[in-house]
C-alpha cells in the first residue's frame, strides 16, 4: 500500500514538472532513475527501435578524441556512451559519472565482460551542476539524455566548460520538442500514449515514462540550446536532428 501511494505521488509529480524545482526536482529524478535502472537500457532500445546505439556512436565520433585523450561521460547511467568511447578510441581514459548510484552499480557489474581494450573506464559519483574535477581536465565532455533533467542548465553547462581543456569539445545527445511537421500528431501520440504503455508493461513504471514526454515538451528547442552553448562561451556550435525531429545532437568547442 505504501509503495503504491509512493508511486502515485511520483506519478503526480511526473505529470506536473512545472512544480518541481531545485532539490525537490533532483530527488525526484534520482528516485525515478533508481526505479527504472534494471530496465533502462532495454526501454531505450525499444523506444528508439535500436536507433539510440547509432546516435551514441555518432556522439563519440563527433567528440574527436586524440590518442589517449580524457573523456567525461556525464549522466552516464549504465555506461553505454562510455563503452562506445572505449570501442572507438581504445587508448582513451573515460570517466563515467552519474548521481544515481544504482545505475552506476549496474554498469560496473558489466565491467567484468569488457574486453582488455576497454579497461580504461572509471566510475565517479558526481552532480552535473557541481563537478568534482579540476579545471581543464578533459578533451571531451559528452552526455546522453542528461540536460533536460538537470536542475540548473546554465550552471551545468558552465561546469562542463570549466573541466574542458582549451580546444576540447562538448557533445550532447537529448530529446527535443518535436518540430512542427506532418509527423507531429503521430509523434505526440507515441510520446504520450505508446511510451507510458511500454513503460508499464516492460518496466512496471508507467509514471516514470510519463516523465519522458513531459520533460521533452518542456525542454529547449535545438536553436535555444545552441544559444545557451554560445552564452556559456562555446564556439564552433552546431546541431543535428534525428527521429523526425524528436532527438538532437549538439556540439561545441571551448576556445
Amino acid at each position: 500500500m505504501e509503495a503504491a501511494e509512493s508511486n502515485q505521488r511520483a506519478g503526480k509529480k511526473g505529470d506536473d514538472l512545472t512544480n518541481l524545482t531545485g532539490a525537490e526536482r533532483a530527488e525526484y529524478v534520482r528516485a525515478m532513475f533508481t526505479r527504472i535502472a534494471q530496465r533502462y537500457d532495454l526501454m531505450n532500445r525499444i523506444m528508439t527501435v535500436g536507433q539510440d546505439m547509432r546516435w551514441r556512436r555518432e556522439v563519440i565520433r563527433i567528440a574527436e578524441l586524440p590518442p589517449q585523450g580524457r573523456l567525461l561521460d556525464l549522466g552516464a547511467g549504465t555506461g553505454d556512451l562510455a563503452r562506445e568511447a572505449s570501442r572507438q578510441y581504445p587508448g582513451c581514459k573515460t570517466v563515467a559519472a552519474d548521481f544515481t548510484l544504482p545505475m552506476m552499480l549496474l554498469g560496473r557489474q558489466r565491467d567484468s565482460l569488457l574486453e582488455a581494450q576497454e579497461k580504461h573506464l572509471y566510475w565517479s559519483a558526481a552532480d552535473a551542476c557541481s563537478l568534482p574535477f579540476p579545471e581543464k581536465t578533459f578533451e571531451a565532455v559528452i552526455s546522453g539524455f542528461l540536460l533536460r533533467n538537470v536542475i540548473d542548465l546554465r550552471k551545468s553547462l558552465s561546469e562542463q566548460y570549466r573541466v574542458l581543456k582549451p580546444g576540447g569539445k562538448i557533445v550532447i545527445l537529448d530529446t527535443t520538442p518535436p518540430a512542427r511537421s506532418i509527423f507531429e500528431p503521430a509523434l505526440n501520440f507515441y510520446l504520450h500514449r505508446v511510451i507510458p504503455f511500454l513503460g508499464r508493461i516492460l518496466a512496471g513504471q508507467s509514471e516514470a515514462y510519463h516523465y519522458l514526454p513531459e520533460s521533452t515538451q518542456r525542454f529547449l528547442e535545438p536553436e535555444q540550446l545552441a544559444m545557451r552553448l554560445y552564452e556559456t562561451g562555446f564556439c564552433s556550435i552546431g546541431f543535428r536532428r534525428y527521429m523526425f525531429g524528436s532527438i538532437a545532437i549538439h556540439w561545441g568547442q571551448r576556445p
